[in-house]
């Protein structure tokens, strides 16, 4: 049986497949992650997902392996918000997603030499009203630099989110309930002890 890489730099993502016990190792990819104007949020993660999986199994070279990519993409009115560039950015980010019901989509790709698959999956996520000297103190804190939509959900930005409709694990950045599904249908491990 072939070694699952995983196509991902997120700590975040690592974290998530080792609490379901499984086994596998690193490959690093560089993708385009440029969202094309034509292209819905839904196809755009869907898209880098799939190419993500399919660049890391073009670094395996010869060697046997499956390889896992993902994708998450904070969607407010059909646009989407990703990592901020600066302080400026991710206050506008916070100050737009106040108050309000925004869209979290996830896609993750399981590639082999022989198929790609891949599942989306889309979370609501309302935030409560935040104040401004709150988004302050929160860019202050460092935690919204490398997010998508300025904020972890994971860490101290879950103190905005008010109501979570789908899945927590897809908000983080990877939908474990479609991932072990993959995982089972390409008949690859998991609840292994000493995965790490």
């Amino acid at each position: 049986m072939g070694i699952l890489f995983l196509a991902s730099a997120s700590p975040r993502r690592r974290e998530l497949l080792a609490q379901i016990g499984v086994p596998f190792s690193l490959i690093n990819v560089a993708v385009d992650e440029t969202p094309s104007p034509a292209e819905s949020p839904e196809a755009y993660v869907e898209r880098v997902a799939r190419d993500k999986a399919l660049a890391g199994l073009a670094g395996l070279g010869n060697r046997d392996g499956y390889v896992l990519g993902a994708d998450t993409s904070v969607v407010l009115d059909q646009r989407i918000l990703g990592k901020p560039v600066d302080r400026k950015d991710a206050l506008a980010m916070l100050a737009a997603l106040s108050g309000r019901t925004h869209r979290v989509m996830t896609a993750v790709a399981l590639a082999s030499r022989s198929i790609c698959e891949v599942r989306v999956v889309i979370s609501e996520v309302t935030f409560r009203p935040i104040e401004d000297a709150e988004a302050e103190r929160y860019w202050a804190s460092g935690e919204p630099v490398d997010k998508a939509g300025g904020y972890a959900i994971q860490g101290w930005g879950a103190a905005f989110v008010s109501q979570l409709h789908g899945s927590y694990s897809a908000v983080v950045g990877l939908p474990l309930c479609e991932a072990t599904q993959l995982l089972d249908a390409f008949g690859l491990p998991r609840w292994s002890k000493g995965s790490s």
